[in-house]
């Protein structure tokens, strides 16, 4: 059974920085992209950011580029997304989710976390 557990939301002033990871297990992720995801009060949920688990390849929703990073640490079955210079706008419920890249690639995910809280206020 696949798991996916986020940790690392918190509440952080605009400008500053969290991590996410997000822990997976349950199967092998070879062929597989792991994607984080957000949701805000009374918005849809939306893209983010999505790694390949194997060659690494990275991509970002025009809105965090720059500022947030995703990476991987295949020995701890670990995704990361490193979020800098965050704004207000930043603010919602961040998701990581797993698929086959064929499926990540159309927007859809197979496996879902609980979320994690991420709240940027003054």
């Amino acid at each position: 059974q696949v798991q996916l557990v986020e940790s690392g939301g918190g509440l952080v002033q605009p400008g500053g920085s969290l991590r996410l990871s997000c822990a997976a297990s349950g199967r092998t992720f070879d062929n597989y992209s792991m994607g984080w995801l957000r949701q805000a009060p009374g918005k849809e949920r939306e893209f983010v950011a999505r790694v390949t688990w194997s060659g690494g390849i990275t991509y970002y929703t025009d809105s965090v580029k720059g500022r947030f990073t995703i990476s991987r640490d295949n020995a701890k079955n670990t995704v990361y997304l490193q979020m800098n210079s965050l704004k207000p706008e930043d603010t919602a419920v961040y998701y990581c989710a797993a698929a086959p890249t064929i499926v990540a690639i159309a927007g859809r995910y197979n496996y879902w976390g609980q979320g994690t809280q991420v709240t940027v206020s003054s």
